[in-house]
């Protein structure tokens, strides 16, 4: 990349670490945090040099689909430690291996079932939290590969309430991966995959030209 688009990768960094600050300010409910998070996540993919669409796609970009909030999908739960849980490395095209470190996971309730996923840590400089799920909606109504909750490196995370990490899926978002083929993204473990349909966040991206 020229010096130009690092100038504007990092712009887009920026954007979304202060489009996550306005999502974690307490003034306001849950969903009305959710539709501004919405509005400006729209903003960048329709506006941006950096926006994840190619020209093609931008050209036509209203709105990113989600489903209708619920707030059954937003929990404050704290982290269970886990222990002698392996390293997991991912191979990417252009970043090479990726090794997420199993750390800790979240456990909660939906439809009356007891659900948990695990925490990764990124073994990267500075390191970060990440959390990737399926779960039963995949292919048929959200991305085939699932969906994030947290990616501390890129700056989307909903932040912590008395000591308990605040897991919203109506935030659930698609990786870049999503939209076309230029991207490559780290995909969730097989050990967070759901065993139900989650029909909260981000819904699968359609694009008429393809």
């Amino acid at each position: 990349m020229s010096a130009l688009q690092y100038q504007g990768l990092t712009n887009y960094r920026q954007k979304v670490f202060e489009m996550y600050a306005r999502a974690r300010e307490p003034a306001g409910s849950p969903e009305l945090r959710w539709d501004r998070f919405r509005a400006d996540r729209d903003k960048l993919f329709q506006t941006h040099p950096q926006t994840p669409l190619t020209p093609e796609q931008a050209a036509q970009f209203t709105s990113l689909r989600y489903y209708p909030y619920d707030p059954s999908y937003r929990f404050e739960v704290p982290i269970e430690p886990v222990k002698n849980k392996k390293m997991i490395t991912i191979h990417l095209d252009d970043d090479g291996p990726i090794s997420l470190l199993p750390f800790g996971k979240v456990s909660f309730q939906i439809d009356l079932q007891q659900l948990s996923l695990t925490l990764f840590w990124i073994k990267t400089y500075g390191g970060g939290i990440f959390l990737p799920f399926k779960d039963q909606t995949n292919f048929d109504e959200t991305y085939a590969g699932g969906r994030y909750l947290i990616d501390t490196i890129k700056g989307a995370d909903l932040g912590w309430q008395d000591d308990k990490l605040v897991i919203d899926f109506n935030f659930a978002y698609n990786p870049s991966c999503a939209y076309n083929t230029r991207w490559q993204c780290p995909l969730s473990p097989s050990e967070n995959e759901l065993s139900l349909p989650i029909h909260a966040g981000e819904l699968r991206f359609q694009f008429s030209g393809e």
